[in-house]
């Protein structure tokens, strides 16, 4: 038995492109309702425009994660919009070439501001959310196979961030068990995935192409269908981590 998302209420961040964008897509082909999130407004309302004609009921709410007050103006447009929330999926992110022994202390700062705190204040938000309605809810962290090993010289900050996210994973998991929630709580960690994220971490389209393998990467429609999966396993089955790489890649 699969779970229903059909009516549910979902929070996608970093919806602009990308993971985030194909997992609204994803979601919203489920019958989910959706409140996206992103910097990019041009980018935004455009996909929302997108799903709106294929039927889906959207919300957009412009969001810099880096600042606690749009987190929380976002939960508010679920709430006002939908009714509060049911899934979130913390899917924000960036990773930047900042090396330990001379890296930029705003790199390091953004990438933890990012992939480490705005995730924990969205959780948070989430978890208060659900229980105030006591929805048996579900949050999804997109993490990173960096999360798992160190992939290179230039990423140990950015790696330390996704390392992060397994362990508030668990943490989550744990604090969530000791106070009897129905509430679930995964993560998806990808290897290689053909977007954006290169470009931003290199620096250029030019550094990216140097930096990557040339081998078939990951498609964001792919992770997208490992969070749809996940979503829908049954209220006793909790994912705990998907580790998803190309079948090519070799770390």
């Amino acid at each position: 038995m699969t779970t229903s998302l059909a009516g549910r209420s979902t929070i996608v961040t970093g919806a602009s492109s990308g993971i985030g964008a194909a997992t609204a897509r994803a979601l919203a082909a489920a019958g989910m309702r959706l409140t996206l999130a992103a910097r990019r407004e041009d980018r935004l309302s455009a996909l929302a425009r997108e799903l709106e004609d294929a039927g889906a009921e959207v919300a957009v709410a412009p969001t810099d994660v880096r600042d606690e007050q749009a987190i929380l103006r976002l939960f508010e447009t679920a709430r006002t919009r939908f009714g509060g929330v049911d899934v979130l999926v913390n899917n924000a992110g960036l990773g930047l070439s900042a090396p330990i022994s001379g890296g930029s202390t705003e790199s390091w700062r953004t990438m933890l501001e990012v992939n480490v705190l705005a995730l924990c204040i969205a959780t948070r938000e989430a978890i208060a959310d659900m229980e105030r309605r006591g929805v048996a809810g579900h949050v999804v962290h997109v993490s990173s196979m960096a999360g798992h090993r160190v992939p290179g010289i230039e990423s140990a900050v950015y790696s330390a961030t996704k390392f992060a996210v397994r362990a508030l994973t668990e943490g989550m998991r744990q604090e969530l068990r000791a106070r009897r929630s129905p509430i679930r709580v995964s993560a998806v960690s990808p290897g290689y995935v053909d977007t954006e994220f290169a470009e931003v971490f290199a620096g250029s389209p030019e550094a990216a192409r140097k930096g990557t393998p040339s081998i078939k990467m990951l498609e964001a429609r792919d992770v997208a269908d490992a969070i749809l999966w996940i979503l829908r396993q049954p209220p006793h089955v909790q994912v705990h981590d998907v580790l998803l790489r190309p079948t090519e890649q070799r770390n």
